[in-house]
């Protein structure tokens, strides 16, 4: 892994996260920790892993037409990758995601990679989509933020048109793409790619399929439903109580900053986030901070050891993160 990338990473999470506590007084910071009611927290903790569940069994909506797996072979190997997103920079918890189905499986890292890329526009799409609905609780915000933020759900329902394209028309995409690389003047280097190419052309062929494709979406919509009542829960752990469309907008934007290149967790991306939106609906700047950091660890500590334990019995070493990287171009 590059040192670049890390420190890269660990800089915007830095000024994220100084962003993020400016202007609070951490003694009231520490109070509010202090009041926080755990049974709410495990209560939100249990909603998570339901989503999760439910991520492994879109996964495996995905995957179908390469080869069909079951939800209870795929849910370790999410929660694998979700702990490596957590402990390790650059998302290697992607790839380490892919590297552990190819070594189940079969299935190429390649491949698996497309359906990770379908998997993260459907959730931006879905997240946009609640930052939308949740900035008509904060008029102030809502004009140019709201533009903005359309412009982006464009790109992304572009994009996801665009795999969808590729799934229908492989044999064209696959020529333009071959003519794409043909300046390369490596003829090694391009059929290389080009097969990579086609492992991710198989990758999107659940699109071709517009009853799974809706089956996923509606998975999405639902999963990220969850998991925003999850942020309810912890919230009521602090006696927060906001409108429900309030904590989509807390959900959307805290998620969709952590796609900005971080320190592992998404340290900082996530809290600047989740504190604006909290604010922006009337949170104090303390309790909010206070919320979103006890959100965040309940977030990360859950998965991250239950993915560890998962890495574990599978005889899974740190060394095969390095395999993983090694093996991003292979079949």
């Amino acid at each position: 892994m590059r040192r670049w990338a890390f420190w890269f990473g660990l800089a915007v999470s830095a000024v994220f996260l100084a962003l993020a506590l400016r202007g609070i007084h951490l003694d009231a910071l520490f109070f509010n920790l202090q009041r926080v009611k755990p049974s709410w927290i495990l209560v939100g903790i249990c909603l998570y892993f339901i989503s999760v569940l439910l991520r492994s069994w879109r996964w495996g909506r995905l995957l179908q037409p390469v080869q069909p797996l079951s939800t209870s072979v795929l849910f370790p190997i999410v929660m694998i990758g979700y702990m490596g997103n957590n402990i390790y920079p650059a998302r290697i918890g992607e790839l380490l995601r892919a590297y552990v189905l190819r070594r189940k499986t079969g299935v190429s890292i390649s491949t698996t990679l497309a359906t990770i890329l379908i998997e993260r526009v459907m959730d931006s799409v879905v997240m946009l989509g609640f930052v939308l609905v949740g900035l008509q609780r904060v008029p102030a915000l809502s004009a140019q933020t709201g533009r903005w933020l359309l412009g982006a759900a464009a790109i992304f329902g572009l994009a996801l048109a665009t795999l969808r394209w590729v799934a229908h028309a492989a044999p064209t995409a696959e020529r333009t793409i071959a003519l794409v690389l043909r300046p390369l003047p490596s003829a090694r280097l391009r059929e290389a790619l080009l097969h990579v190419a086609r492992r991710f052309i198989e990758g999107a062929q659940s699109l071709r399929d517009l009853r799974q494709t809706v089956l996923c979406i509606g998975a999405t919509v639902t999963l990220w439903l969850i998991e925003a009542g999850k942020y309810l829960c912890v919230a009521l752990a602090f006696d927060l109580r906001l409108p429900f469309d309030g904590f989509l907008l807390i959900t959307g934007l805290s998620n969709l900053l952590t796609v900005l290149p971080a320190a592992p967790g998404a340290v900082g991306t996530f809290d600047a986030g989740g504190i604006l939106a909290a604010t922006a609906l009337g949170v104090r700047a303390d309790l909010a901070a206070a919320y979103v950091f006890t959100l965040h660890a309940a977030l990360w500590l859950p998965v991250t050891s239950t993915g560890g334990l998962l890495m574990l019995r599978e005889g899974l070493h740190w060394a095969d993160l390095r395999r993983a990287q090694a093996a991003e171009l292979a079949t």
